[in-house]
């Protein structure tokens, strides 16, 4: 959430910091920004749980506020009309998106706005660079300061990363990309070369006095970072995504942190550390979570193979049982535990709702179901946690993997809807697949499973086939998610 607050205002926190009214050092000033750091934090606590999030987005929202006012009230601003525009243009575009965009489409959302904070990095650190006089970067000889020719460099490469890398985000998100990683010859020796060429320009940068011999370097500085955040993101399959996602929110964090230093302004420091770190924490865990090296993902999908995931093809065409939702429906209703594991699936045929209501039936009859959320599940962090909230679904019933794989051994039915790689018990046996070694639900212990799927010819995102398909107690629901819940519904009415 806190990196769609970065997204909007930027430009007006961005705003030159020497321009306040008239004193060199307002304390009311750093008072407010400290405040709205304060109302940040308390955010990120409240998003940490999907019990108080909307009170961490309240928070979120009213620091923002209180950053955004403190800037406007306390800065001479050229046209505050055209200010004021900008933001409620920028708004009525945020709520339309808001109110209109699908859950499905939600995690190629999320990298969209993710490429236009990089974006917004980048203007920002031009416009310092082309009127450092506006933003008080000038030595008293004139020239930009060289600490300030670093942390405007450094905003502005890791920036254009965070764009170009978000744009190649979303084209495979919303699959107009393959989601096969692409892996170009030596891709490791020309990442490596791009990035130490961004670091040998920044400090030419910052070194070279005057104006015009600058120019040359923040060009190629600008273009190498766009180059990089799309060469980084290529080789990463979609097994990896979320992890992506999560990691291109961190570099929208620290690109605003960088930024922030440019410009004197603590509230962009404090936002952007606060996201930056957080973003960072959260790519690590997910790391693990999957069994990935978290210095291999950021370092563009180091050790991928060619032949790892997202070919959508089944290996073998092997015998399963295939079943109906009145056999299912009668085995749910004989069960006294059931455990639900949603994925992807269940969030493209929306039927969160549908599944609700079947649990609703379940339990009356004296089932008890729990819902088992894999750290990685869908393709955003926290993807299947927002859709079961979404269909009020009491969070006291939601597990994480840790906290609930124990207990299959134990239940009478695992009901996957829509999952595939997170079952998946090539991850714990076959060291040759792209997702051995990512901690997985142990559903091969369930007495009976159901896997609801559209039809036998697709694997799951990591593009490896599924043994639980083909296990003696495994009983495919081969059909729509949402269509097959309905009519397990009507069985069991």
């Amino acid at each position: 959430m806190l990196r769609l607050l970065l997204a909007a205002p930027f430009a007006v926190l961005a705003m030159p910091a020497h321009a306040a009214t008239g004193e060199t050092v307002n304390p009311w000033v750093a008072l407010a920004y400290l405040v709205a750091g304060v109302f940040f934090i308390l955010a990120l606590r409240g998003l940490s749980s999907p019990a108080t999030s909307r009170t961490g987005n309240r928070f979120g929202m009213v620091g923002m506020l209180i950053a955004v006012v403190t800037t406007l009230v306390t800065h001479d601003i050229a046209n505050l009309v055209e200010i004021l525009i900008a933001i409620a243009i920028g708004g009525l575009i945020g709520v339309t998106i808001a109110r209109r965009i699908a859950m499905t489409a939600m995690p190629e959302l999320v990298a969209g706005f993710h490429s236009l904070v990089g974006l917004a990095a980048v203007l920002v650190g031009w416009a310092a660079y082309l009127n450092p006089g506006a933003f008080d970067l000038l030595d008293p000889g004139g020239a930009i300061d060289p600490v300030s020719k670093v942390e405007m460099g450094l905003g502005i490469a890791i920036g254009a990363i965070t764009f170009s890398g978000s744009v190649i985000a979303f084209l495979k998100l919303s699959g107009r990309m393959s989601g096969s990683p692409i892996l170009l010859p030596a891709r490791h020796i020309i990442n490596l070369g791009t990035l130490a060429a961004i670091l040998v320009l920044t400090a030419f940068f910052a070194h070279t006095p005057g104006a015009e011999a600058n120019l040359p370097f923040i060009v190629a500085l600008t273009v190498a970072a766009f180059a990089i955040g799309f060469l980084l993101i290529i080789p990463i399959g979609g097994a990896d995504m979320p992890v992506v996602v999560s990691m291109l929110n961190s570099y929208s964090g620290w690109a605003a942190a960088a930024m922030g230093f440019t410009l004197g302004n603590s509230a962009m420091i404090i936002t952007g550390a606060l996201v930056g770190s957080s973003g960072a924490i959260l790519s690590y865990i997910m790391c693990r979570a999957m069994n990935r090296s978290f210095l291999s993902v950021i370092a563009g999908g180091f050790g991928a193979d060619a032949g790892g995931g997202g070919d959508g093809e089944a290996r073998e065409q092997r015998p399963y049982k295939q079943g109906s939702a009145d056999d299912a429906a009668f085995m749910l209703e004989q069960a006294e535990k059931v455990i639900v594991i949603p994925g992807y699936g269940m969030a493209v045929a929306q039927a969160q709702h549908t599944l609700r209501e079947m649990t609703d039936i379940l339990e009356e009859k004296g089932v008890e179901v729990k819902f088992a959320i894999h750290p990685v599940a869908g393709r955003m962090p926290g993807h299947m946690n927002v859709l079961l909230a979404e269909a009020n679904v009491s969070y006291d019933k939601v597990f994480e993997l840790e906290d609930i794989n124990s207990e299959f051994a134990q239940a009478d039915v695992a009901f996957i809807i829509g999952a595939n790689d997170v079952v998946n018990p090539a991850a714990k046996t076959d060291k040759s697949s792209p997702i051995y070694g990512m901690p997985v639900f142990d559903v091969d212990k369930a007495k009976q499973v159901f896997f609801i799927k559209r039809s036998m010819g697709g694997v799951g995102y990591a593009g490896v086939d599924n043994d639980v398909f083909y296990m003696d107690q495994t009983m495919m629901l081969l059909a729509d998610a949402k269509k097959m819940v309905e009519e397990i519904v009507k069985a069991l009415d």
